[in-house]
């Protein structure tokens, strides 16, 4: 395709690696704000699941029939035990793992809205650098990486970014780099601008492209990333879909009509989806539309990994659920 090379190698034994974040999300879902006593709160829920970027892509990706690694970091815990256990069930290879006696497995607290909007608060915890390019040996067995939480540790350092990113499309894989808002420490494009023309895809919601580029419209945040170098951009849009820009083609495609329980996870569902598509030979059309899919049926259920069971259930829900637009992409 003329996106980018997804020539497939076949000494390839992986398909996917995901490298960065692993969590456990602690999920409040509506929250009282009214006191019942002097320190009591009510709230509709409560559950623990297991999340961060580079888990909720491995388990989806592994759902979706991908051959998916996971590189990480864990705490010797019970919430590194808890994850290791849930990406084992989605058959992601765990073998990649970096266990550490010194550091915690990072717990979120998020405040899930009725909407399905959120808000998180994180630790110190958040922010080990595990080095992921002492590893990068292991590249060479796959056909794609995603590094999730770009801006966020490990990938909040510009060396890491660089030396992991350059690795990876000197081995021939498709770069994907799905992006957050920084919390910890603070960078922005022009401290990573050696590393981003190594980015295939770059994935970042409406509200992180508004921060990176200082733009509100996504044609015009798309334009910064590209003249940063980078070859693909997609601005995930939530309720409103997707907007897909790079040197030759626009494309904005609306979202499911879709009654939405927790967005948590969602962006990542989406990118899993995308990723396995352009992995399967499919053009960026219809990758765009199975993304979204998967982003709308992770929507419809608390947790970041709960709702997306497999691919059949995809293709279903696509075929079963009229778009906003009639089921085509809308090229501007």
């Amino acid at each position: 395709m003329a996106e980018t090379d997804c020539n497939i190698m076949e000494n390839k034994t992986t398909d996917i690696i995901c490298i960065g974040m692993a969590l456990v999300d602690s999920i409040i879902k509506g929250f009282d704000p009214n006191p019942v006593s002097a320190s009591g709160y009510r709230a509709q829920m409560g559950s623990l699941n297991v999340g961060g970027e580079a888990v909720n892509e491995a388990i989806a990706a592994s759902k979706l029939g991908m051959r998916t690694s996971i590189l990480c970091t864990l705490g010797e815990d019970d919430a590194g035990e808890t994850i290791i256990s849930s990406l084992k069930r989605s058959g992601t290879d765990t073998s990649l793992i970096v266990r550490s006696k010194d550091h915690l497995t990072p717990v979120t607290t998020m405040f899930v809205n009725d909407d399905g909007t959120r808000r998180s608060i994180t630790n110190t915890s958040h922010t080990y650098n595990f080095h992921p390019e002492r590893y990068m040996s292991h590249f060479s067995r796959a056909r794609a990486i995603i590094l999730g939480s770009l801006f966020r540790a490990p990938f909040d350092d510009p060396q890491v970014i660089f030396d992991v990113l350059k690795e990876a499309k000197g081995k021939g894989l498709i770069t994907v780099a799905d992006t957050k808002l920084p919390n910890f420490r603070f960078n922005d494009l022009k401290d990573v601008s050696e590393a981003l023309p190594y980015i295939d895809f770059i994935t970042p919601n409406e509200d992180e492209a508004k921060y990176y580029t200082g733009k509100s419209d996504p044609s015009q945040m798309a334009d910064v990333f590209l003249e940063y170098g980078i070859k693909n951009v997609i601005i995930k849009l939530g309720s409103k879909g997707c907007y897909f820009k790079n040197s030759e083609r626009q494309i904005l495609l609306p979202a499911y009509d879709i009654d939405a329980v927790d967005a948590t996870g969602a962006g990542d569902n989406f990118v899993a989806g995308f990723v396995t598509e352009i992995l399967n030979g499919k053009d960026v059309d219809k990758a765009l539309e199975f993304a979204n899919a998967c982003g709308a049926v992770c929507a419809s259920a608390v947790g970041a990994n709960t709702a997306l069971k497999n691919r059949e259930q995809i293709e279903n829900f696509i075929t079963d659920h009229r778009r906003q637009d009639n089921g085509q992409c809308k090229d501007r």
